[in-house]
């Protein structure tokens, strides 16, 4: 037998060999592992209600747009004979789920923090069906969206293309639905709707977000819109632009969180890609061009355009490699 052929037939065991070294010291790392429990430098989340998973909130999202656009999202054939049946079950089916992820996330702060419960199933029926009361408006506004987007936008060859496949109307769906639960004063659940959305899309927008009709974030990856942002009707954004807070000191979490920390956009503005708007005292005016690549921490009144110096080029000439006749 060659060395070769013995090296071959040693790896399966030596293979097995160091898997059980490892898995025999398990139990030392688990004990660790458990024993950080008891840190209180530490976050554990054991004796409450399980946290709910982003699986089921995105399973409601996507009830949510199969309502917000009919037909769309739908497994199963929509037509003038049985869409009334179809989205009374839909619409049924979406209040239950909605209700029940609304009381799970008040009943796990009343418990987490020793609250007394302040009736939470009463408050999550009726918050869902709040958000489901305002189903019409949302719909409105979202097809406001869809047609801004199209608008402005000569690659799109439809109003289908921009429903399917557009992440700025994706997020700014969510963003939508997850504002009028921010509004109602559910905890977490707006968040956790956005973050998913931000890692579908790429777009960062917090739900306290206060938002106008015919919306258009284009391309939309890298795109932060913060809490007390206030933006206007009909204001198009492109990708990897921030609307953010100044810097702020350690200590902020208290001192600053009811306070509007970041700008407002009026209405008909344009912020192009790479922009940088800071500022709770920062206002974008009315009409307002902001160029790509702009840090601006101050405002700037309407119908105003505002961008960066050209940035000049330099341009050398490579030189060229000499042959040599001996080569």
């Amino acid at each position: 037998m060659s060395l070769t052929n013995k090296k071959e037939d040693l790896c399966p065991y030596l293979g097995t060999q160091a898997r059980n070294v490892q898995r025999a010291a398990l139990p030392g790392v688990i004990d660790r592992i458990i024993n950080t429990l008891d840190d209180p430098e530490c976050f554990a989340h054991i004796g409450n209600e399980p946290i709910h998973f982003s699986t089921s909130v995105r399973d409601m999202i996507e009830k949510l747009r199969n309502i917000l656009f009919p037909g769309y999202f739908s497994n199963e054939k929509m037509d003038s004979v049985n869409h009334t049946y179809h989205l009374g079950r839909e619409i049924t089916l979406l209040y239950d789920i909605l209700s029940k992820q609304i009381i799970h996330v008040l009943r796990h702060d009343c418990l987490r923090f020793d609250k007394v419960c302040l009736e939470c199933e009463r408050r999550g029926n009726e918050a869902a069906f709040a958000v489901i009361e305002q189903i019409p408006v949302l719909r409105r506004k979202l097809a406001a969206d869809v047609r801004a987007a199209y608008d402005g936008d000569p690659a799109a060859k439809s109003h289908d293309e921009i429903i399917f496949s557009y992440p700025g109307l994706y997020a700014i769906t969510v963003h939508r639905i997850a504002n009028i639960l921010h509004q109602l004063d559910i905890p977490q659940l707006p968040r956790i709707m956005t973050e998913l959305a931000h890692s579908l899309t790429g777009i960062d927008i917090h739900p306290g977000a206060t938002i106008g009709e015919r919306f258009v974030i284009d391309h939309g990856t890298g795109v932060v819109i913060g809490e007390t942002s206030v933006i206007g009707e009909n204001v198009r954004i492109y990708q990897n632009v921030t609307i953010g807070a100044l810097s702020l000191p350690r200590d902020a979490g208290e001192k600053l969180r009811w306070v509007k920390r970041h700008p407002t956009i009026e209405d008909d503005v344009i912020i192009y890609s790479g922009a940088t708007v800071l500022g709770g005292d920062t206002t974008i005016g009315a009409r307002s061009v902001v160029g790509g690549n702009v840090w601006l921490t101050h405002s700037i009144p309407a119908d105003t355009k505002i961008f960066m110096e050209e940035p000049r080029l330099i341009i050398q000439q490579q030189p060229k490699e000499t042959v040599s006749e001996g080569d």
